[in-house]
């Protein structure tokens, strides 16, 4: 299949069926784009996932935009983007027309009531799939416990969550990256060598 018209099948689907949107997507997208299509790895979804949450905008679309750039520039991203928005773009649509006189309709508050009940469910599958790969050192899990703190327990913006761990991670890679120079340089054999006076 052309590599354009996968990326817009692909996003489409995606578009269409996922119930919630935004994080709630992200199960589906771990099983399209890891086990189906073999596009990327764990880990690298991981990576994917941080950037486009960081982000301004839908994480949907950011997906989408950032998956299609990545499999074929621009076009690419335009491509994707395009399918993705598309399915609930029309949905909107045609739901507006009737939300207003069904509102208050028990069929209607029911059927959401058991969407909202799904969406929850599918960041929870998301969350157990992405944890491994994302809490890997105690690093990591300390970030995660002290954002959902921040973030959940003290409301503080998510934006500005974000950019603190932003410059910690920066931080704490140049840190390692720093001691992990220092204990090559003290294991040289050159060095030793050198030290002996020989």
């Amino acid at each position: 299949m052309n590599v354009l018209l996968e990326l817009f099948t692909v996003f489409f689907k995606l578009g269409a069926f996922t119930i919630g949107g935004g994080i709630a997507m992200l199960p589906l997208l771990q099983n399209t784009l890891i086990e189906e299509k073999k596009w990327f790895t764990k880990e690298e979804f991981v990576d994917i996932v941080a950037v486009c949450q960081s982000l301004p905008g839908v994480v949907a679309v950011n997906m989408a935009t950032y998956v299609g750039f990545k499999k074929k520039g621009l076009i690419g991203s335009i491509v994707s983007t395009i399918g993705v928005v598309i399915p609930s773009f029309v949905l909107i649509l045609i739901i507006a027309r009737g939300i207003t006189a069904l509102g208050d309709n028990g069929t209607v508050m029911g059927a959401m009531a058991g969407l909202r009940a799904a969406a929850l469910g599918m960041v929870a599958v998301a969350l157990i799939q992405l944890a491994p790969s994302a809490l890997k050192n105690i690093w990591a899990i300390l970030a995660a416990a002290t954002a959902f703190v921040l973030i959940a327990l003290l409301n503080v913006n998510t934006a500005y969550v974000i950019l603190l761990f932003a410059v910690l991670g920066i931080i704490v890679t140049l840190a390692g990256s720093r001691k992990a120079a220092v204990a090559a340089s003290s294991n040289d054999p050159e060095d030793e060598e050198g030290g002996d006076g020989k």
